[in-house]
């Protein structure tokens, strides 16, 4: 089955400097037929100006990857982790029995850019766990344009960064224009197009902020003539299951 949900009928949040756009309920949002899809709670597109961001919040009993498509966000959090997240580094926060940090686009170059980035949420098989931090760079897999592991909680696969979710994994992929990619069979996938257009087999055409859910399937996935940036979660568990 595949279910397509396209860009504009995300949910839509702002605050000063920040356009937020969910592809599931968040915050103010509520909506009980869409609140997750397999273990994926959280799938937001964030755009901050310079300047502004999101200050010193807590999270407990989540994990958090940040996929950055444009300009540089700022980490910092109540366990020491200091870092900027850009386009190619993969990174993750547990937030496990509690913890307090903030994003913000407060470096100062390039002068006054925008910073979007895709924020992730998951629910971890264990709530007890400390909170960790994790990132790594994947600019290289990238580059060479096939689909990288960029996270995953099954200790068999080979992933650039490790969550807290061992039925979840993410991957990746910057599509030059025409290029094909398949995505891996699942229980439960979710497809997210960050950046460009592509044609999924059997849905269609695809643009930018769009989302594709598939339940015991994959895709197959050609890019569009500007070329394709995705996000795509096999999942193989889901909330309650």
């Amino acid at each position: 089955m595949h279910l397509l949900v396209p860009a504009a009928d995300r949910a839509a949040s702002e605050m000063p400097g920040v356009r937020s756009h969910h592809c599931f309920s968040f915050g103010d949002h509520y909506d009980p037929a869409n609140t997750h899809h397999g273990v994926l709670l959280a799938c937001n597109a964030e755009k901050v100006s310079a300047g502004r961001g999101f200050d010193t919040h807590p999270h407990r009993a989540v994990e958090i990857v940040t996929w950055v498509l444009g300009g540089a966000l700022v980490h910092q959090d109540s366990e020491g982790h200091a870092g900027i997240v850009y386009p190619g580094l993969a990174q993750r926060m547990s937030a496990g029995t509690g913890i307090l940090h903030s994003e913000r686009n407060d470096r100062p170059e390039p002068a006054g850019a925008d910073v979007r980035f895709v924020q992730m949420w998951l629910l971890p098989d264990e709530a007890g766990a400390a909170p960790s931090y994790e990132q790594r760079e994947v600019g290289d897999e990238l580059a060479a344009g096939a689909l990288v592991t960029v996270a995953s909680g099954d200790p068999a696969r080979d992933a650039a960064i490790r969550i807290g979710s061992r039925g979840a994994t993410l991957h990746a992929a910057r599509l030059r224009p025409g290029a094909v990619v398949d995505l891996p069979d699942a229980p439960f996938g979710h497809l997210y197009l960050a950046a460009g257009s592509a044609v999924a087999d059997g849905t269609g055409p695809l643009s930018d902020g769009d989302s594709l859910r598939t339940v015991d399937d994959g895709a197959r996935v050609t890019a569009g003539a500007a070329g394709a940036e995705l996000l795509y979660w096999e999942m193989h568990a889901r909330l309650g299951g």
